[in-house]
């Protein structure tokens, strides 16, 4: 679809914003500008894990605004892309800024691109004028401040530097260093349009997400990631790696490290195909 997406009204805030911004740290902007949007990515980073969690414990992932904040807020849980930049451009909109989901293939193995609607990412305009930018909380390992969209020349992070490039049929191809991280189609897309993808990638085989449990979060120092048993931390580059045995170990990790009271430990036989 290429038309133009609707945007909502802002003349009232919807009560779960407050929460929200509680969650992760972050006082309500004064104004919908680009400072503003980049202490949200930056704090969203840095509180919400990127996790594929709900793959492996068998419960649904539906994306629906209300369901993806919920989980957030309430549940105080992470999710993949779909779920974390739908439910981060729900807040921003809230907040007065303007956003376009945008789909985008991922670059593999050897240079291959991904299926259609592989990521979801965020085109966002401000109130002062500046941008558009691409702002993304559902990467992983990403970018912590927004990039102009419209810029070819290199941007500078905490994370890398960063470059946008033309790709074929009007596209972008995102680079960080040397390496093609995404192309980016520039047509507006709806978070239904993502269903497909949703489900390919908690069902598929060839879905890195069905292979093992991961929980990752930005810290001050590095990050801090669960994979299965293993519990990974990097502090200002250096890499430490611990292995969990017993399973309260594990659940501990969760809790103390992400703020997650899981049921039980997920497993790879948890995935189910309902969207």
């Amino acid at each position: 679809m290429d038309e133009e997406v609707p945007q909502p009204a802002h003349t009232s805030a919807p009560a779960w914003v407050d929460a929200y911004l509680q969650h992760i740290g972050a006082a309500r902007p004064a104004r919908a500008d680009a400072e503003a949007l980049r202490e949200l990515q930056l704090r969203h980073l840095m509180t919400v894990p990127f996790e594929n969690l709900s793959i492996h414990l068998g419960q649904d992932i539906v994306l629906e605004e209300e369901r993806l904040v919920d989980k957030i807020v309430t549940d105080h849980r992470g999710g993949f892309c779909y779920e974390l930049n739908g439910a981060f451009a729900g807040l921003l909109r809230a907040l007065g800024f303007r956003v376009t989901l945008l789909q985008a293939r991922v670059f593999g193995d050897g240079g291959r691109l991904g299926i259609p609607y592989d990521h979801v990412a965020l085109r966002v305009e401000t109130e002062d004028g500046t941008g558009p930018w691409l702002a993304d909380v559902g990467f992983g390992d990403h970018a912590l401040r927004p990039l102009a969209l419209d810029s070819r020349t290199e941007q500078d992070d905490p994370c890398g530097s960063f470059r946008f490039r033309e790709a074929p049929q009007g596209d972008l191809d995102l680079l960080r260093g040397s390496s093609r991280e995404f192309r980016l189609d520039l047509r507006p897309r709806v978070l239904a349009d993502f269903r497909a993808g949703a489900w390919y990638h908690r069902t598929s085989p060839d879905s890195h997400f069905t292979r093992s449990p991961v929980c990752s979060r930005r810290t001050a120092e590095g990050r801090v990631t669960l994979r299965d048993r293993t519990l990974i931390t990097t502090v200002r580059g250096e890499r430490y790696e611990k292995e969990l045995a017993a399973d309260a170990e594990v659940l501990a990790a969760y809790h103390d490290h992400f703020g997650m009271v899981l049921p039980r430990l997920p497993d790879v036989r948890g995935a189910t195909t309902t969207v």
